[in-house]
């Protein structure tokens, strides 16, 4: 049998593909912030991945394996204008998403098969052109597709593969923290009151067609069992926002002005 190590286990994605794997086959090892996992036959560990020594617990608990695959699922998302956002949110969001899979893979590297792969989860927003206050979590994505390539340079030397699975909007807790966090934007921004009311219906649009986190499981499944797995596997992107960052960046920023700008201003 063989093990396998999944971040964010309790999350919607990382739900679906820790059920995948166990149904076949695979002994499934999870980490997560929840005190709990509720996922039968998941060997858990709580990890905080945004702290320095968030990996004591786990590397432990899990001492002496070996792990055929690191697949990762943590992350958190967050809606925000790059001016008006507190500094810890900004400081967060980069610990969870970018820090954290660093951590994860610098403590179970040497427990990791010869042969073995490394997993990351981007989004369809990292190759894009930012919009305006998806920014934050958009820059953390990219930040983590460059730290693929640069890991997947380096760890191919020692027969490692690494590769990155792209979704678009996907039906998880996620969208309710989007919504959430547009919620707030709209309540406490002063700069762009109209503005965000706007794109509130510009999100819900793109959020509306979701795909379940099954499918995401099934490409993690895949880049782990594949002799030549794909460096990145796309899902769900979205056609008209891939279309808008195609165009020069000066038609972007005329198109969205016109979508969500305040007329009135």
């Amino acid at each position: 049998m063989k093990n396998i190590l999944i971040s964010g286990v309790c999350g919607g994605m990382g739900n679906a593909a820790a059920k995948l794997f166990s149904e076949n086959g695979y002994a499934v090892y999870g980490i997560d912030i929840c005190d709990s996992c509720e996922i039968n036959g998941v060997n858990y560990a709580k990890a905080d991945l945004s702290a320095s020594d968030g990996m004591k617990t786990a590397k432990e608990k899990f001492s002496g394996l070996k792990f055929c695959a690191i697949i990762h699922f943590a992350g958190i998302y967050n809606m925000d204008s790059l001016i008006e956002m507190p500094d810890a949110d900004f400081e967060k969001i980069f610990r969870v998403n970018v820090f954290g899979a660093y951590r994860v893979n610098k403590a179970f590297f040497d427990q990791l098969e010869k042969g073995g792969r490394i997993i990351l989860t981007s989004s369809e927003l990292a190759p894009l052109d930012p919009l305006p206050f998806t920014g934050i979590y958009g820059i953390t994505k990219t930040a983590v597709e460059k730290y693929a390539d640069a890991l997947r340079m380096e760890l191919n030397l020692l027969g490692v593969k690494v590769s990155v699975i792209r979704p678009g909007a996907v039906s998880t807790s996620l969208l309710g923290v989007s919504t959430a966090a547009l919620d707030r934007l709209c309540d406490k921004t002063e700069l762009y009151p109209c503005n965000a009311e706007r794109f509130r219906r510009v999100v819900n649009s793109v959020e509306n067609k979701s795909v379940p986190p099954e499918k995401v499981a099934r490409l993690a499944k895949k880049a782990v069992e594949s002799r030549r797995p794909k460096y990145v596997y796309n899902l769900n992107r979205n056609f008209a926002l891939r279309l808008l960052s195609a165009m020069p960046k000066h038609f972007q920023v005329w198109i969205i002005s016109k979508i969500i700008s305040d007329k009135k201003r």
